[in-house]
C-alpha cells in the first residue's frame, strides 16, 4: 500500500478545537437557548398550576355531588341524623299538629253546645257565653294533638322510618337534580320536599289510641316538609348535573394537572410546595363560600316555609361531607407543603433532619450496643435509604388515595405511621453493626488502654 494514501486525512478532517472566540459565542448561544427552554418551562408550569387551582374547588363539589348521588348509605348516613335533631323535630311536629288542628270544627262542636243549653233551658247568659268555649276547646284539642305528634315524632320509630323513607327516596334524588318528581323527594317550584306521609299515617293510629275517634276521619292534608329552599332551581339542577357527569374525572384531572405541573417545573420541588399553597388556598375559599352561601340560603327561607333552626339544620346536614371534604384536602396541601420545605435547603429544614438524623443514629447504636444488630439487612436499608423512604411515602399516599372519604384525623393517623416507620427504619439502619469501641488517649498505649 502506498504510505502516502495512508497518510491522507478522513473526508471530514480532524475536528479543531475552538478558538477563544468561538467558544465565547458557543457559550452564549447554550446560555440563551437554555433561558428559552426554562422559560418555556417556567409558562408551562405555570398554566397546568392555574388550571390545578381553579378545578381543584369544583373537584371537591363534583366528588362530593358523585358520592351522594351514587352511594345510598352515604346519602342516609348524611341526612340520619336530621330526624334526631330537635329544630326538625319541633318543625314537623308543628306542621303535623297545625294542620290536624285546622280540620277539626270547633265552631261546630260549640253551636251544638249551644243548642243543648237552650234545650235544657239554661239561663241566657250562659247560653250567650258558650261561643267562649271556642278558644278554650281549640287550645285543649291543640295541646293534646301535639303531645301525640310529638310522642311519634321523637320515638326511635320515626328515626327508624326517617331513615328507611331517605333511603326509598335516595333514588328520587336523580329526579330532583333531573327536575322530575313523581316520588317520596320533590322538586316544586324553587323546593325540595320530602313525603311524611307515612308518620301522618302513625300520627292518625296514634290520636285514635289515644281516644280521638274520630282522627282516622280526618282528610287527606299536606303530607311533605321542605327539606331546601332554593331561589333558581332550576340553574342549581342544571350545574348538579354537569357537576355529576364529571364528578368521577375531575379530582382525577386535578391531581393530574398538579403532577404534570411538579415535573415539568425547573425545581420540582418549588412547583411541589406552589401547588399546594394555591390548592391550599383554594381549599379556604371553598369552606369561606359555604359559610357565604349557608347565610344567603337562611335569608332566603320564609318562616311560613320552614323555621330558621330546622332550615340550618338541613344545610349543615347535607354540606357537612362536603366541608369534610375540604378540610381534608386543605390538611393534605398543609402536609405537602411542610415535607417540601423539611426536603430543601433552608436552615431549619437542615437542622430538623440532622436532629433525625442523629436521634435515629444514636438509638441504633443503643440497639447494637445491646445485642440487637441488624447486619446484613441494616446494610441494605442503609444503602437504600431513598428506595425505602419513596416506598414508606407512596404507601401512605396510596392508603388516602384508597380511602373513599378520609378525614382529617384519618390523614393525620396516616401521616403518623409513616413517621414512624421512617424512624424505625433509619433505627434498624443505624444499628447494623456494633459501634467501635473509644481508642486509647494520648500518651497511652494499646495495653495501657
Amino acid at each position: 500500500m502506498d504510505s502516502s494514501s495512508a497518510a491522507a486525512p478522513t473526508p471530514e478532517g480532524p475536528e479543531k478545537p475552538l478558538s477563544a472566540a468561538e467558544r465565547v459565542e458557543y457559550t452564549r448561544l447554550r446560555r440563551a437557548a437554555d433561558m428559552r427552554h426554562r422559560r418555556l418551562r417556567y409558562v408551562v408550569t405555570c398554566l397546568l398550576l392555574a388550571l390545578s387551582f381553579i378545578l381543584a374547588p369544583l373537584g371537591v363539589v363534583a366528588a362530593w355531588v358523585d358520592s351522594q348521588m351514587s352511594d345510598t348509605d352515604r346519602y342516609v348516613q348524611t341526612v340520619a341524623p336530621l330526624a334526631k335533631d330537635p329544630s326538625v323535630q319541633s318543625a314537623v311536629t308543628n306542621r303535623v299538629t297545625n294542620k290536624i288542628v285546622s280540620y277539626i270544627n270547633t265552631e261546630e262542636v260549640t253551636a251544638a253546645l249551644t243548642r243543648a243549653l237552650q234545650k235544657t233551658g239554661a239561663p241566657p247568659v250562659v247560653v250567650d257565653k258558650a261561643d267562649v268555649l271556642a278558644g278554650a276547646l281549640k287550645s285543649g284539642a291543640t295541646s293534646a294533638v301535639r303531645t301525640v305528634v310529638n310522642k311519634v315524632v321523637t320515638s326511635d320509630q320515626f328515626a327508624d322510618v326517617w331513615d328507611a323513607a331517605n333511603r326509598r327516596a335516595h333514588m328520587a334524588m336523580v329526579n330532583v337534580l333531573t327536575g322530575k318528581g313523581g316520588s317520596a323527594v320533590e322538586a316544586k317550584g324553587d323546593t325540595i320536599s320530602l313525603d311524611i306521609g307515612t308518620v301522618i299515617s302513625q300520627v292518625q293510629k296514634k290520636l285514635v289510641d289515644e281516644g280521638f275517634k274520630n282522627a282516622d276521619k280526618i282528610p287527606d292534608i299536606d303530607k311533605s316538609i321542605v327539606l331546601v329552599k332554593i331561589d333558581q332551581l332550576s340553574k342549581a339542577q342544571n350545574a348538579m348535573r354537569l357537576l355529576n357527569i364529571v364528578g368521577v374525572w375531575l379530582p382525577v384531572l386535578v391531581i393530574v394537572l398538579a403532577a404534570l405541573a411538579v415535573w415539568s417545573g425547573p425545581s420540582h420541588r418549588v412547583a411541589m410546595m406552589s401547588a399546594s399553597v394555591g390548592i391550599g388556598v383554594m381549599m379556604v375559599v371553598l369552606l369561606i363560600g359555604l359559610a357565604f352561601a349557608r347565610g344567603k340560603y337562611l335569608d332566603s327561607v320564609q318562616p311560613k316555609v320552614q323555621s330558621p333552626q330546622a332550615a340550618a339544620a338541613v344545610y349543615d346536614e347535607l354540606v357537612r361531607f362536603l366541608q369534610q371534604s375540604t378540610r381534608t384536602v386543605l390538611v393534605i396541601a398543609v402536609i405537602v407543603l411542610i415535607a417540601g420545605y423539611l426536603y430543601g435547603p433552608g436552615r431549619g429544614a437542615r437542622w430538623i433532619r440532622s436532629v433525625a438524623v442523629r436521634g435515629t443514629g444514636s438509638a441504633g447504636r443503643g440497639l447494637a450496643r445491646a445485642g440487637l444488630r441488624t447486619g446484613g439487612a441494616g446494610r441494605w436499608l442503609d444503602g437504600h435509604r431513598g428506595w425505602t423512604t419513596g416506598i414508606v411515602i407512596g404507601a401512605g399516599v396510596l392508603t388516602l388515595f384508597l380511602w373513599n372519604f378520609p378525614t382529617p384525623g384519618g390523614v393525620a393517623l396516616v401521616l403518623g405511621i409513616v413517621v414512624l416507620v421512617m424512624l424505625i427504619l433509619g433505627i434498624l439502619a443505624a444499628a447494623r453493626t456494633a459501634p467501635a469501641p473509644p481508642g486509647p488517649g494520648p500518651g497511652l498505649t494499646g495495653d495501657d488502654g
